[in-house]
């Protein structure tokens, strides 16, 4: 499908929706950006279509009606993504006075890129361990929420302690936008900060997203913190998008169908986010993941040992009941295999000079750059964790990863004896 506006009930009442469609009807003869000169969706700002970076017509009606929905003060359409979102909390937190974040471990390289941007010292902690030592040490906390595998904290009781402690607590809910019909399990319910990446999880155009807040003073913080992010030259079908999704109704009928299947079928796992169907395969996860993009079935992705179906309330109930008969099927064919289990990183405190190495020659050495497979895009290996045997393997045999460079990685050169 060419186009994620498929819902009419849904159409009729987005603001920047309507505004396209009754211009692109309209004479329209283009002597302004983009190049390609077609009158239609994808415009720039005119007299008639707002203007993202200072609203007052369709766009301001519409990130209202988001801000409503969401339950924020304000809510920012953003049309480059999560990433941008993440940056622009950050921002707001380093203007706040945070100098220590406390990250949970499931972070997206996103959050440590934005640190080292702004100057803020991440420290990495186990979110299962709550409240624990660097979480106490850190002036803010951000928690990712859902996680790639669809596990969700105990954000109530996260807020609460942050409240009580004078700590802003910031959520990169990127997977978690179809949560706010859920309230206890959603961000915006007890963060000051959050994300919502909503194409991830709702029926919006790839890099549609929103960043909200929950208070006036961090409104006019956030407003400030996006300008600086945010492209200038948002895309109108993107935007569209966003209130589409935000919008689209709830699938209850579909949420009792994925838990229902979760519930009887063995190796078949579902958290706390039933949009996250998690099957575990072990050692013959990627061989599993390969056999369902054989038979046109795209996963979201593998981590050697589970492959991860993303749902949405915009899935089919057809399709879900195809990919339950076909999973049934492989869960027969490939009986599950303890993989090696990784142990925790050995972190070192390693500075000096790099170089990039094969990675099939790195085992030992010590890493100078984060990298991982792609998606999640969290860390496989962490700046100054000790190379292993398996995380190797694992870099390997994915199919797409971050971090590394024509098959090589960075490590710091050895030192050598005088």
């Amino acid at each position: 499908m060419s186009t994620p506006f498929f819902h009419k009930p849904t159409r009729k009442i987005c603001k920047i929706y309507q505004m396209l469609r009754r211009q692109a009807k309209a004479k329209h003869l283009s002597f302004h950006t983009p190049g390609h000169k077609r009158r239609g969706f994808d415009i720039t700002e005119l007299s008639y279509s707002d203007n993202l970076t200072c609203p007052t017509g369709c766009i301001a009606e519409a990130e209202q009606d988001i801000a409503r929905l969401l339950g924020a003060n304000s809510s920012y359409i953003l049309t480059d993504g999560s990433t941008s979102g993440v940056y622009a909390m950050l921002h707001v937190a380093k203007t706040q006075g945070v100098k220590y974040l406390a990250v949970d471990d499931n972070a997206h390289k996103s959050v440590y890129n934005g640190c080292a941007l702004l100057g803020i010292t991440p420290i990495v902690f186990h979110v299962e361990r709550f409240p624990c030592e660097e979480v106490k040490r850190a002036d803010g906390v951000l928690i990712t929420s859902p996680n790639y595998y669809g596990q969700i904290p105990d954000l109530q009781a996260i807020g609460a302690y942050c409240k009580a402690e004078g700590k802003l607590f910031l959520v990169d809910g990127a997977h978690g936008g179809h949560l706010r019909y859920e309230k206890t399990l959603y961000a915006g319910t007890h963060a000051d900060l959050w994300v919502d990446g909503v194409h991830k999880s709702l029926p919006a155009l790839t890099q549609g997203a929103i960043v909200s807040a929950k208070t006036e003073k961090l409104s006019a913080l956030l407003q400030t913190a996006v300008g600086v992010f945010r492209t200038t030259s948002p895309s109108y079908p993107i935007m569209a998008s966003v209130e589409y999704a935000v919008k689209y109704p709830r699938q209850e009928k579909l949420e009792r169908a994925v838990k229902e299947y979760a519930t009887k079928t063995p190796r078949v796992e579902l958290r706390e986010d039933w949009t996250k169907v998690c099957v575990r395969f072990g050692k013959t996860a990627f061989e599993a993941f390969s056999e369902l993009e054989k038979r046109g079935i795209y996963a979201e992705f593998c981590d050697g040992e589970t492959v991860l179906f993303y749902l949405s309330p915009a899935t089919k109930a057809r399709d879900f009941s195809k990919l339950g008969r076909v999973l049934d099927c492989l869960l027969k064919k490939y009986p599950y295999i303890e993989p090696e289990r990784i142990p925790a990183p050995l972190l070192l405190q390693k500075s000096g000079e790099t170089e990039w190495v094969e990675l099939s020659q790195s085992a030992g050495k010590v890493c100078a750059e984060i990298c991982g497979l792609f998606p999640p895009c969290t860390p496989l290996l962490q700046k100054g964790e000790v190379i292993t045997e398996e995380k190797i393997r694992l870099l390997q045999t994915a199919p797409n990863k971050f971090g590394l460079w024509k098959g090589k990685i960075l490590v710091y050169k050895e030192e050598r004896e005088p």
